[in-house]
């Protein structure tokens, strides 16, 4: 069935205002403009050992504006709307413009590429929860992890509920809105007494109300996780395949949407700047960049330029088919914006970013590993942009004769991306959860470091 689009359609309100204000720099001598209003509400909980601990409600409303003078441009905002404050702001930032340095990239989104079509992805639940509703979810999710067998205390739960409304106008004639929303509920537990105790966590984000997991899931998966790792043993040093589990599997991902973003490609500080349609992964690898996948927790119809978005494979069948580029760094390379621009500027992010699923199961991808780890937790940031070299402090489960034989703690598993992309291998069980989402990952030809 064909998605239905709606014409993009502003009318009072932020988008009035935003297109006053835009009008308003131009006549103080701003040669482009464009201007983005954030209307915000959220509301969160938590609770302790079965007491409530807080309750926090927060609203607000920002209003940024870029304008340009030629090639010079200069970003201001305010939470103020009144006549005089924009006045101000508006003068402010036309002066700024003024004296700031050249910067012969810096430009409004090409015409061309800007949105002319909504599409309805489903982004906003119109209920609001009330405190005890929320409240009520940290409790389920909390009794639950302190029902476990081995859970000795709780470092808590919580729950909360936003919504966002996003309006963009430029002065080359676009004007968009949209809202979204995000609901969650997280639980954290702990086990074992004294020195030996563990913790660990589990949480659920969505869009809607009816698209978390039930809240008594997340706090057993919490209470069953910190079980888990009690008692861990030293992993013997040496070369060994890693398994890694969906929650961390996705690391991978953010280390893919780094390697290729346009400002690291321009900057030659990415180990894949020269790698631009080669095999940078196996043949049957293909990641993909979603943005319009209904109720999707990065899902946006335009990016934060206007220009539009569009599904796209990032990686097919192993080769490298793209970088993310906003409209500056896709000038600095030559090439047009893949309309990647993040809300509110600071360059370009993907939006829903996945790693689609492979045949085999987790358990076929533990068959035949006589001595390996199955990572559930990563610790640090010892990855190096410019080589690939891998480095990071992990957690998990030691692999024996194919089957998880017992928990590992403190070691630490390294290798080169480059080597470590050519080495994946899916499973099947990819989950749309975290919005960027990878199945379990075999990485064959890694070394952990333990004892």
């Amino acid at each position: 069935m064909a998605e239905t689009t709606t014409t993009t359609r502003i009318g009072a309100g932020p988008g009035e205002l935003l297109a006053n204000l835009v009008a308003r720099a131009q006549t103080a001598g701003a040669s482009a403009a464009d201007a983005v209003f954030v209307d915000e509400v959220s509301m969160s909980v938590s609770q302790r050992l079965g007491k409530r601990e807080h309750l926090e409600r927060a609203e607000g409303r920002d209003i940024g504006l870029r304008v340009f003078d030629g090639k010079r441009q200069a970003t201001v905002s305010t939470t103020d709307t009144s006549p005089a404050s924009l006045d101000e702001l508006v003068d402010r930032a036309v002066a700024m413009a003024k004296a700031a340095p050249e910067d012969p990239y810096c430009g409004l989104a090409d015409r061309k590429l800007l949105a002319k079509d909504i599409p309805d992805l489903e982004l906003a639940d119109d209920h609001e929860p009330e405190g005890d509703e929320l409240y009520s979810l940290a409790a389920e999710a909390e009794d639950a992890g302190r029902a476990i067998n081995g859970v000795t205390n709780s470092n808590g739960a919580g729950a909360d509920w936003s919504r966002r409304n996003w309006t963009l106008v430029t002065s080359d004639g676009f004007s968009g809105s949209y809202a979204s929303s995000s609901r969650s509920v997280q639980a954290s537990m702990v086990s074992g007494k004294g020195t030996a105790m563990e913790m660990d966590y589990a949480y659920s984000r969505a869009r809607f109300a009816d698209d978390l997991d039930p809240a008594a899931e997340i706090g057993t998966e919490a209470g069953e996780r910190s079980v888990r790792r009690l008692n861990p043993q030293k992993v013997e040093s040496g070369p060994m395949p890693v398994v890694f589990e969906p929650r961390v599997a996705n690391s991978m991902l953010r280390h893919v949407s780094q390697a290729i973003s346009g400002p690291a490609i321009a900057r030659k500080t990415s180990f894949l700047r020269n790698e631009m349609d080669k095999a940078v992964f196996g043949k049957g690898i293909t990641i993909v960049d979603d943005p319009h996948r209904k109720r999707g927790l990065r899902s946006r119809p335009f990016d934060g330029e206007g220009a539009a978005t569009r599904r796209m494979n990032l990686v097919e069948a192993g080769m490298l088919k793209t970088w993310i580029l906003c409209s500056d760094s896709g000038r600095q390379l030559g090439l047009p914006s893949t309309g990647h621009a993040r809300l509110g500027g600071d360059g370009p992010a993907p939006s829903n970013m996945y790693l689609e699923a492979g045949t085999a199961s987790p358990e076929d991808l533990l068959a035949g590993i006589t001595r390996g780890v199955w990572i559930t937790d990563l610790i640090g940031f010892g990855v190096n942009m410019v080589t690939g070299d891998y480095s990071r402090g992990a957690a998990g489960i030691l692999i024996h004769n194919g089957e998880l034989a017992g928990p590992v703690s403190e070691f630490t598993i390294a290798g080169n991306l480059k080597e470590m992309f050519q080495a994946i291998t899916p499973a099947n069980n990819l989950v749309f959860r975290y919005g960027t989402d990878a199945p379990t990952l075999r990485v064959d030809g890694m070394t952990a470091a333990g004892k």
